[in-house]
């Protein structure tokens, strides 16, 4: 009833005759005209810049452990081709860094695990820092450093004695050249850290890591970085597929839990577990820290007991990923502040160790042709993806219409308004 009570859309040849008509009308129509033409420009200006806007706030991890992979000139004109400007690398490359300069790529560089010990020192962090970063800086966009990977359940004990030392160095090398401003250091963490995550009002850091855990938050509270995890639900579910819903942590219509404590549902498992990260955090007394996804995937091939393992499962986790990030949700703790995610990871990587799933995270092979489609790329299709998992954006929106919020309803109803206000013209 709504929709059959408002003006109909008048059709591009109705428009166009009215249009001719009326400029024969009065002087007055060329200015009406040209102020139609402003407005017209405008509308689509705003609309298209929001639109792009969301699909470039996505961020991927952008891994090298393969023998087969192109050249980063070759992976700079796909991420440009992705719209994604966030990348994260697991080292400096040289190469890496000269040919993203001059771009819109904010990089996220890392420092590797067997470097810890070293930086720990003030001297050669600021060596560090003047050989590895600033040469490059700025012209090359590099926001944040990655002081090593999963230190805290690394199987080498002793590097974590050495985190909050090196940060705290290359930290300090960073303010004499003047770059503190621009670059924050962290250090990515595997959920293995924590010893209670379920539910998330019930997180909470494991005991033998409180100490150097309060030096790891108290850095980050000074220099205002954020927490930033390596987060898997494929993991939760591979272990226990009886228990876990399929639905629930691929962000597919499901019943989802609310928390018996805080009354919050949750319809995923990822948000379920940042916000038990950020729960955790709390009971550590740094309450305002910011959480953000520097990992997450889904494999697209495993070995035989690696449960839920496949291309459809990777599509469809990966696809919904990238719809939550167009809505740019929160979790349930912080509906407000946008959740900030990295995927896992662009290539899959042949020379990686472990079980066939580790080498097989990437939503493209090494030759550039898609692994599987998550609408990143919707008018380019995949070779190895069955005609059921093929996916764009435009016939994945439709489930989520009832969750897109306020942005789109006004977005539809300045078109509608316009094309009202053009055909009265």
């Amino acid at each position: 009833k709504f929709l059959s009570s408002l003006p109909s859309i008048p059709s591009l040849s109705s428009l166009l005759k009215k249009k001719s008509i009326n400029n024969m009308d009065s002087p007055l129509r060329s200015t009406t005209s040209l102020f139609q033409i402003l407005v017209t420009f405008f509308l689509l200006f705003f609309l298209g810049l929001n639109m792009f806007k969301e699909v470039e706030s996505l961020g991927i991890n952008y891994g090298q452990v393969a023998n087969n992979l192109p050249p980063p000139e070759k992976v700079l004109q796909l991420l440009h081709a992705l719209k994604i400007t966030k990348a994260r690398i697991y080292d400096t490359n040289p190469q890496v860094l000269t040919t993203f300069a001059n771009t819109n790529i904010e990089l996220i560089v890392t420092v590797e695990n067997q470097m810890l010990a070293t930086l720990c020192d003030q001297q050669q962090a600021l060596q560090w820092v003047t050989s590895h970063i600033r040469p490059y800086f700025p012209a090359t966009n590099i926001t944040g450093i990655a002081v090593g990977n999963e230190i805290f359940t690394d199987e080498n004990m002793s590097l974590m004695t050495y985190l909050v030392p090196a940060m705290v160095s290359i930290h300090t090398a960073l303010v004499k050249t003047g770059l503190s401003q621009y670059i924050q250091v962290s250090s990515p963490n595997s959920l293995a850290v924590l010893a209670n995550s379920y539910p998330p009002s019930a997180g909470s850091f494991r005991t033998d890591l409180n100490e150097i855990m309060q030096q790891f938050l108290q850095f980050l509270a000074t220099t205002k970085s954020p927490f930033w995890i390596n987060a898997y639900p494929y993991f939760a579910y591979k272990d226990n597929p009886n228990k876990i819903s399929l639905d629930y942590v691929l962000f597919n219509s499901n019943e989802g839990m609310i928390d018996p404590y805080t009354k919050l549902h949750y319809d995923n498992m990822l948000y379920a577990q940042v916000d038990a990260a950020l729960f955790a955090i709390a009971r550590m007394g740094f309450n305002g820290l910011e959480v953000k996804i520097s990992e997450t995937g889904w494999p697209s091939k495993g070995d035989t007991n690696e449960i839920g393992a496949t291309l459809q499962n990777a599509a469809i986790y990966n696809r919904n990923i990238l719809r939550r990030q167009l809505l740019n949700e929160g979790t349930p703790l912080r509906p407000n502040v946008r959740l900030d995610i990295y995927l896992f990871a662009l290539f899959n990587e042949d020379m990686k160790p472990g079980p066939t799933s580790e080498r097989n995270y990437g939503l493209f092979q090494p030759d550039g042709t898609m692994a599987y489609n998550v609408g990143l790329l919707s008018t380019t299709s995949s070779n190895t993806e069955p005609a059921s998992a093929s996916i764009s954006l435009a016939s994945s929106a439709p489930p989520l219409v009832k969750r897109m919020g306020y942005q789109s309803l006004v977005n539809w109803m300045m078109m509608f308004v316009y094309f009202w206000w053009l055909s009265k013209c």
